[in-house]
């Protein structure tokens, strides 16, 4: 009799057990992976708004309303990660005012690892959602130790004789690297990053966005930039040469920022740029991610107007977590 009971005992933890292994298969089928889709060089988006958050501060609309009793924890401010498969390093787009989370999933993308810091960021201006994440590796927070970061000329400059970023700088936080305009920094053999200058509000130093070549698959990234006729360069011919593009998207259109002179935050709406693509194949189409959206930006809400008009355009929508097989 004993010997029934323990092997019905035995068995049920058996079946329990059994259980519990295909229901943990069964939900980790379902929910979003957190790694490149092959053991490879690749890239994660962590954060897709706009520099100073959603919510925003001192907003009352209702875009925000809900936000601030009840945080949402997708809404982090435009950055890129990105993992080179060839000596396992791991690099950050941008030092958001994020950058203790976004730093998080970086550790635990691809690789996991022991390092809590990146290997390298890279910085597109200064505009506070772009570089100001740079203070979480000062004394008062991580104190670290000599963290390349990769700047143009007068973003250099601005870092080395303003305080308290040249605190960074002076007592070795941070190690400033020298970029310049279409000069590939080669990464590794199958990563080369480019900076391309756009224009944009240089109140403190010029704009850049990134071409990121990997070993198959190359990306544009830029976050800001003015309208796109302001560009020298063809944002069309330059679209044909990369197979993703993350492009500005601060505002769907004006009548969102009608309470602000929208000649003091000139971006390309989103409805100006598909209007600039709508003669494009489908292929080009579907390489255009919008991101760096403004809180009050409808695209925010995937059942909106705005984001199926997007979509059904051939467009997408930046995701935080999106994975990008390089």
């Amino acid at each position: 009799m004993r010997y029934t009971i323990n092997m019905t005992r035995k068995n049920a933890i058996h079946t329990w057990l059994f259980i519990n292994m295909i229901g943990a298969i069964l939900i980790g089928c379902e929910q979003p992976t957190n790694q490149p889709k092959k053991s490879g060089t690749a890239l994660i988006v962590l954060g897709t708004i706009q520099d100073a958050g959603s919510p925003h501060i001192g907003c009352r609309k209702s875009c925000c309303k809900a936000l601030f009793d009840k945080a949402d924890s997708s809404r982090l401010v435009t950055a890129l990660g990105l993992f080179d498969a060839n000596t396992n390093k791991k690099y950050l787009f941008e030092a958001s005012p994020n950058m203790p989370q976004q730093l998080k999933k970086l550790k635990a993308f691809a690789m996991p690892s022991d390092k809590e810091l990146p290997d390298g960021i890279f910085l597109t201006h200064a505009h506070i959602g772009h570089y100001a994440g740079l203070m979480y590796l000062g004394k008062e927070a991580i104190n670290s130790k000599n963290v390349p970061v990769y700047a143009m000329p007068k973003m250099q400059h601005f870092l080395s004789n303003n305080g308290p970023w040249n605190q960074l700088v002076t007592t070795k936080n941070i190690a400033l690297i020298p970029l310049e305009h279409k000069q590939t920094v080669l990464l590794s053999k199958d990563l080369e990053i480019t900076p391309i200058v756009v224009p944009h509000r240089d109140e403190y130093s010029e704009t850049v966005g990134f071409r990121i070549q990997g070993p198959n698959r190359s990306v544009l990234f830029i976050p800001d930039i003015d309208k796109w006729e302001n560009w020298e360069i063809d944002i069309i011919d330059t679209l044909k040469n990369v197979d993703y593009a993350f492009l500005d998207a601060t505002f769907y259109s004006g009548k969102e920022v009608n309470f602000r002179d929208i000649s003091e935050i000139p971006h390309p709406f989103i409805i100006e740029t598909m209007a600039l693509f709508k003669h494009l194949p489908k292929r080009e189409k579907e390489k255009i991610f919008f991101i760096h959206l403004n809180h009050t930006n409808p695209a925010l809400d995937p059942n909106s107007e705005a984001s199926r008009t997007i979509e059904k355009n051939g467009f997408k929508i930046a995701h935080i977590n999106k994975v990008f097989d390089l």
